[in-house]
């Protein structure tokens, strides 16, 4: 389903004396099935945006458009019951939200909650123990009992569990080691490409926006500042210092390169895979001068 938001604001506090506002004039536009990024310093906004994609808070001002689903100020809770059935969010550690007393009851939390049947969610539990990895035996066993590894991928699971059409990711690789990140990171991709999911990441990483997103949308002081290709968006590097963000590694190497050689690279080098195929290409081309 496409989100739209259409001059979102948001005041915390609003008419108290502690008012303060954290979002303005936002628009923008993710397309169903689409891979997007919202990057953006700490304090830029970007968290109080996601939390208005499934309705955890409504806007102040302008109104966001999620499917056939329009939120505005005065939208009724009772009307945002579907809108968080279709859009599931994996806020930073989400294993800290693990409550039941096994594995398998905490994933099944999320479904029967929407009305699935016992039977169902527990099939939809199993499948997803043995989608994202664990071993069988986890099931039954307490989600505080398995490594931080595992916890996560339990409780990614228990966001998966109710079938979402949209999935949101809050920093998912937060506290990971390098391989967990890659892991965890490789994982939503293939979920995102197999389940025909419209994924959005929110995101520090360049590198992690650079590699999986096809549309980025750059947050600074509450507003939408940027948006684009991340071969439009980081092939501005001017433009994204003013908003305090610099480029991805694979960016920087190449622009290092090219000062090396005096020209150059073709394209723009998002990952580390491409600027190693515009290396042997370049060399290639000189060799053949």
């Amino acid at each position: 389903m496409d989100i739209s938001l259409q001059q979102v604001g948001y005041l915390y506090g609003k008419d108290t004396p502690f008012e303060k506002r954290a979002l303005q004039g936002v628009d923008a536009t993710i397309r169903s099935g689409s891979y997007a990024a919202i990057i953006g310093h700490t304090g830029s906004g970007k968290s109080t945006l996601l939390m208005h994609l499934n309705g955890l808070l409504k806007p102040s001002e302008g109104k966001i458009r999620i499917g056939d689903t329009v939120i505005s100020a005065d939208t009724k809770a009772k009307g945002l019951k579907d809108v968080r059935r279709h859009v599931g969010i994996v806020f930073q550690f989400p294993e800290h939200q693990l409550f039941e007393e096994t594995v398998e009851k905490d994933i099944m939390f999320g479904p029967m909650n929407f009305g699935v049947p016992e039977e169902e969610a527990r099939r939809r539990a199993h499948e997803l123990i043995e989608l994202l990895g664990l071993p069988p035996e986890v099931a039954q066993k307490s989600p505080f009992d398995l490594s931080g590894g595992q916890m996560r991928r339990v409780a990614i699971a228990g966001v998966l569990a109710f079938k979402p059409s949209v999935l949101v990711l809050d920093e998912p690789t937060a506290g990971l080691d390098p391989r967990g990140r890659q892991e965890i990171m490789e994982l939503f991709h293939r979920l995102h490409v197999e389940e025909g999911l419209t994924t959005i990441l929110v995101t520090h990483s360049m590198e992690d926006a650079a590699r999986y997103a096809e549309h980025i949308i750059v947050m600074h002081g509450g507003r939408s500042v940027m948006s684009g290709t991340p071969q439009d968006v980081f092939g501005d590097e001017d433009k994204l210092s003013t908003y305090r963000l610099g480029l991805p590694r694979s960016v920087k190497f190449q622009r290092d390169i090219e000062k090396l050689i005096g020209r150059p690279l073709p394209g723009l080098a998002l990952t580390e895979e491409q600027l190693a195929q515009a290396i042997v290409q370049a060399a290639s081309e000189g060799e053949g001068h």
